[in-house]
């Protein structure tokens, strides 16, 4: 298994594991939040499946210090969050497309390539990069993990 497939292993058993955590999110539960300032489970997955898409952008740019939201196409903006499924649905076609490029980065890239990020206060080589985005929905995940005990729900089990 070189690089690349362990990149993309760790990508897909995240989404598998967030996948089972959402699904298992009773739907009269998704605009559930812990307090007004918190986000709702709904806005959650939105924010990891549209958070992805906006990496990739990031990616791409070799950084995010001259890409702003203004300059960028954002299909997530202007959709209503219906149902997780619908969700999963709509944000696949981004997913297949950031995989995709996951399958063209060198090894030699992973560690050369740098991501700009200064404008946040970090610049990280492209392999970091791609960790810390598996990173930032696991995070999520575990939140919304916590969100159903606090909601006292069924949670899934995720470490199978």
């Amino acid at each position: 298994m070189n690089t690349n497939d362990l990149i993309i292993l760790n990508f897909e058993e995240v989404r598998r594991r967030s996948e089972k955590v959402w699904r298992a999110i009773p739907e009269e539960m998704l605009q559930w939040r812990p307090d007004e300032n918190a986000l709702s489970c709904a806005e959650m997955i939105r924010h990891v499946l549209e958070g992805e898409f906006l990496y990739h952008q990031i990616l791409i740019d070799r950084g995010s210090k001259a890409l702003t939201l203004d300059n960028i196409s954002n299909p997530f903006e202007e959709r209503a969050f219906t149902a997780v499924d619908d969700e999963l649905e709509f944000a696949q076609q981004y997913r297949n497309k950031f995989m995709k490029y996951i399958k063209t980065i060198s090894a030699n890239d992973l560690e050369n390539i740098e991501i700009d990020r200064s404008d946040v206060g970090y610049v990280r080589k492209l392999g970091d990069m791609l960790l810390r985005i598996a990173y930032h929905e696991s995070v999520h995940t575990g939140q919304l993990l916590s969100y159903m005990r606090t909601m006292e729900i069924d949670r899934p089990k995720i470490w199978d």
